[in-house]
C-alpha cells in the first residue's frame, strides 16, 4: 500500500518551520532540501525523508511537535525578521528553547505586543484583513490633538489611494490616544498621522483580539494561558491540537 503524502509546505506549517506563505518562498528561493536534492513547489513528501531548511535538519516526523504560543513585548530596535544574520532579529531577541516565529509585524521603531509561534496554521487566518481582528495602540504624537485629527482617525483616512477603515480613537491627554484598528497595512499608524500632518512619538501596541500586554515588561515573553489559546484557536477556527 502506498504511504499516503502531504505537501511539503503544509509539512513545514505542521512542523513549525514557517507559515504556508513563508514555506514556499523559501523552497522558491531554493532554501529547502529534501533528501539532499533542491525541493519544488507543490512537492509531496511522506514524512519520513530528511528535510533542511537553510541549511539546518528539521526532525523527522516533527508535525508531532507539541504546539506553541508566546506572547512577546517587543522592545524599540528588534527587528521583527525571522532572518538569523539580521542584528537584533526578534528570533534572536526571544531566544526560544525551540524554532518558533513570529505572526506579523511591528517595525523597528514601535513597541508592544507580538505573538510568536511554531503553529503556521494561525499566521493566515489571524493576519487576513477581512476577519476583522482588533489590534489596540497607544500612540503618542508630537502636536496637540483636535477635533479633526480624531474625527479622521476615526472614520478612515486615505493612504496610497485607499481609506482606511473606520477605528475607534479614545483621548488620553493632549497629546496621547489609543486606537484600535481591525486591518494592518504596513506603517499604516504613522502613515496615517502624517496624512493629517501629525507626526508619531511613540507608538506601542497593547492589545491582540482578547490578549493583552498588560505588564509584561519590555524584552520578556510568556506562554498564553490555556484559556487564551483555546479562545484564540476557537476565534480562527482551528483546533487545539495539544497543550
Amino acid at each position: 500500500m502506498n504511504t499516503p503524502q502531504i505537501r511539503l509546505n503544509k509539512w513545514l506549517v505542521d512542523a513549525g518551520v514557517c507559515s504556508r506563505r513563508e514555506a514556499d518562498r523559501l523552497i522558491e528561493a531554493g532554501q529547502v532540501r529534501v533528501d539532499n536534492k533542491q525541493a519544488s513547489l507543490g512537492q509531496k513528501i511522506a514524512g519520513n525523508e530528511q528535510v533542511v531548511v537553510k541549511g539546518r535538519t528539521v526532525a523527522r516526523n516533527a508535525p508531532s511537535k507539541k504546539r506553541v504560543y508566546l506572547a512577546y513585548h517587543k522592545p524599540i530596535g528588534i527587528i521583527c525578521t525571522s532572518d538569523s544574520n539580521a542584528h537584533d532579529n526578534i528570533i534572536d531577541a526571544v531566544h526560544y528553547k525551540e524554532r518558533v516565529f513570529h505572526v506579523g509585524r511591528l517595525d523597528v521603531a514601535s513597541s508592544g505586543l507580538i505573538l510568536l509561534t511554531n503553529d503556521g496554521n494561525m499566521v493566515n487566518p489571524l493576519l487576513r484583513a477581512e476577519e476583522g481582528h482588533e489590534k489596540e495602540y497607544i500612540v503618542e504624537v508630537e502636536e496637540p490633538l483636535n477635533r479633526m485629527f480624531v474625527d479622521r482617525m476615526q472614520t478612515g483616512v486615505m493612504i496610497e489611494g485607499q481609506k482606511t477603515r473606520p477605528a475607534i480613537v479614545k483621548r488620553m491627554g493632549p497629546n496621547m490616544f489609543s486606537l484600535t484598528l481591525t486591518e494592518g497595512r504596513n506603517r499604516q499608524i504613522r502613515r496615517m498621522c502624517e496624512a493629517l500632518g501629525y507626526n508619531v512619538k511613540r507608538l506601542k501596541r497593547i492589545r491582540i483580539m482578547h490578549i493583552s500586554l498588560d505588564n509584561l515588561p519590555p524584552g520578556k515573553w510568556r506562554h498564553l494561558t490555556d484559556e487564551e489559546t483555546r479562545t484564540l484557536l476557537q476565534k480562527l477556527n482551528l483546533t487545539k491540537e495539544s497543550l
